[in-house]
């Protein structure tokens, strides 16, 4: 994923990798995103309403953390 992000092109990065097809490097980059977006949806603060809200933790009030999520 580095490598793809960084520019490099991804039959490169299949050759690199001993691929066979594409297939298979496409696979890689998929999860990841996949990983990525399923950790960022588990961080939305809960609804106001919801009774989970009195429970949550100050993590929704960190600037800096909020950022960090924001940038993955």
């Amino acid at each position: 994923m580095h490598l793809l992000e960084a520019g490099v092109e991804i039959n490169v990065i299949r050759a690199w990798l001993g691929h066979v097809g594409l297939e298979t490097t496409h696979r890689y980059a998929e999860i990841n995103i996949r990983t990525k977006e399923a950790a960022v949806a588990l961080c939305v603060p809960p609804d106001q309403s919801s009774a989970a809200s009195s429970q949550s933790g100050a993590w929704h009030r960190d600037v800096d953390l909020l950022k960090w999520l924001d940038s993955l």
